[in-house]
């Protein structure tokens, strides 16, 4: 059995009960930090609260040679581990495809992903977001500040009326050359996205979340020219590219996010 467990938004307390046990009960635990991680704790915090041995898995090490992983599951009870929510990833989709060609048993135990976690605190309406993106950072990608596919990605859903979850890069990848980069944080902050994209949308609307699922969120909505100039502190951050306003979303983003009444629709 191979059973996928997402571990929630920030420390080693934010997985569910059913997770827990099935943590517990695993002959074998795995985990991948490379797609995202938790702030609130490391994999020390998570053996210790847990009692029991986490294997961390790189990138290559979960796409290119699961093989381990996929032998715990044949001869006992495997767990692997994920920050977030555990299917958000394609790269955990591929080892449950491979597990069930070989005719492995699994199961998902879903945590909270930053997905929900955005609508949630910033009162805008889950089944209002469009496609998704992730901004990275630049010089990594090869097309400016910005790629296309980001900028056509926010612009149709825009023209939908439909908003834009902004995913921010974490350069974790050995794959990657990361010496062009011109900063050492492994992180890239709300301010800087906003910096980045306000080149293309200088005085729109924007809505930053920080650390969603931990103590202190922060949840801050305001022009990307001013969020831009702006400090949001501690990892992780996302960035939420706002379309069409209901007055109930417009109400939220006033009363939760601190928006300007200037950027929001009359009738709010």
């Amino acid at each position: 059995m191979l059973t996928f467990i997402g571990l929630g938004l920030y420390d080693e307390h934010s997985i569910t009960r059913e997770g827990e046990a099935a943590l517990q009960a695993a002959d074998r635990v795995f985990a991948e930090f490379y797609t995202s991680r938790l702030l609130g704790a490391d994999v020390a915090d998570l053996e210790a609260h847990h009692d029991t041995e986490i294997e961390v898995r790189d990138r290559a090490g979960v796409e290119q040679n699961p093989e381990p992983i996929l032998q715990a599951a044949e001869n006992g009870d495997a767990a692997f581990l994920t920050a977030g929510d555990t299917m958000i990833s394609t790269t955990h989709a591929d080892l449950r495809v491979r597990a069930a060609d070989r005719g492995i048993d699994t199961r998902v135990i879903h945590g909270v992903t930053a997905e929900t976690a955005a609508s949630g605190v910033t009162g805008l309406q889950n089944y209002r977001f469009g496609k998704a993106v992730t901004l990275p950072f630049p010089g990594l990608h090869g097309a400016g500040n910005v790629p296309p596919s980001v900028i056509e990605s926010i612009d149709a859903n825009r023209e939908r009326g439909l908003h834009t979850l902004v995913y921010l890069d974490i350069k974790v990848d050995s794959h990657r050359d990361l010496s062009a980069l011109d900063t050492d944080d492994p992180y890239m902050r709300a301010d800087h996205a906003a910096e980045l994209l306000a080149a293309d949308w200088h005085d729109e609307l924007a809505v930053v979340v920080a650390r969603a699922g931990g103590p202190d969120p922060v949840v801050a909505a305001d022009r990307l020219s001013a969020l831009a100039e702006r400090s949001f502190g501690e990892p992780l951050h996302l960035l939420v590219i706002p379309g069409d306003l209901h007055h109930v979303e417009a109400d939220a983003l006033e009363a939760l996010a601190g928006a300007p009444t200037a950027l929001l629709p009359d009738e709010a």
